[in-house]
């Protein structure tokens, strides 16, 4: 057994012991152990704890040190509940599940489906959108969810089937162009997370928090391609372990004769993403190294985040 496999199964029985643990605790408990999870990644990984408050100084410069530090301390907490809430959901019942959310913007979804040229749902890290995920499928209807492998093929596996388990469908980027468009076709939805930062040639570059962010142009050239409508989705928590599940309105495309057309309706997303992270910073990745400039160095390290295979390009 190499040092990787042993690293990855421990990963592995750390997640499954979380899940089980939390499958037999209270709301109330097992949130309480995500918060402890979450804080102690922030006491203990430095590198993400620097690169989540140097981010949040830069997105915004008129917080003080002290405030950046405390959203950096809240969004660690909030990723360890998110960890428990997923790990947790994932044992419940249908009825369980759907006696935890409440949903808003329902019609919008019902409505961008009514042309029948399906819809493509975008959110990003924020919130519990793994959650959103899981309960889309069970109380609307099942969606194609696009994702990239992780590295650990044991997480890989389990995190594939909690994703499928309410009747989702998971397609990885690689190669997965005709399976979107076989989705869209069928006039179903498919689901894809904008904020990672992209290096390969599809990148295109929008003002995310005023900086410029290499951004997954394929959103925008499936929606011009398709005319499947943009609808962003957002889950937030709620009190005593109840979430809501919010669909905006979808986002207008540019006339088919505006210059740079998919650079237009990406940053047009990405606007959408960054009003919720704003109202909510805690609730959003700022432990990605979002923007690839001088501002913020290089981390080691993966942290209490799985690394995702190719994670740098589509």
């Amino acid at each position: 057994m190499t040092l990787l496999d042993f690293r990855h199964r421990i990963e592995y029985g750390l997640v499954v012991a979380v899940r089980t643990v939390v499958s037999i605790l209270p709301d109330r408990v097992s949130r309480a152990l995500g918060t402890f999870i979450g804080l102690s990644f922030y006491a203990i990984d430095a590198a993400h704890r620097r690169l989540a408050i140097a981010q949040l100084r830069a997105a915004f410069p008129v917080r003080s040190e002290a405030e950046c530090r405390a959203i950096a301390r809240a969004t660690f907490a909030h990723f360890g509940r998110a960890l428990v809430a997923v790990l947790r959901f994932s044992t419940l019942s249908p009825n369980e599940i759907r006696d935890r959310v409440e949903i808003e913007g329902e019609e919008r979804i019902h409505g961008a489906l009514a042309a029948g040229k399906g819809a493509i749902i975008f959110t990003g890290h924020f919130g519990f959108w793994e959650l959103q995920g899981l309960a889309h499928g069970l109380l609307l209807r099942p969606i194609s969810v696009m994702a990239r492998p992780l590295d650990n093929p044991r997480l890989h596996d389990l995190l594939e089937r909690m994703r499928r388990a309410t009747g989702n469908r998971v397609i990885y980027r690689q190669g997965g162009v005709r399976r979107v468009l076989r989705a869209l076709g069928h006039n179903e939805c498919v689901a894809i997370l904008i904020d990672q930062h992209i290096s390969s040639s599809d990148a295109v570059k929008v003002d995310f928090f005023n900086r410029p962010a290499a951004t997954t142009s394929a959103l925008a050239k499936l929606a011009v391609h398709t005319g499947a409508p943009l609808v962003p989705a957002f889950a937030l928590p709620l009190s005593h372990g109840r979430y809501r599940l919010v669909y905006e309105h979808p986002v207008e495309l540019p006339p088919a004769d505006a210059p740079d057309r998919i650079r237009e309706v990406t940053q047009r997303c990405t606007d959408v993403l960054e009003m919720y992270v704003r109202r909510h910073p805690h609730l959003w990745l700022w432990m990605h190294r979002r923007w690839r400039d001088e501002t913020v160095k290089e981390t080691g390290g993966t942290g209490m985040f799985p690394a995702a295979a190719s994670d740098e390009s589509e």
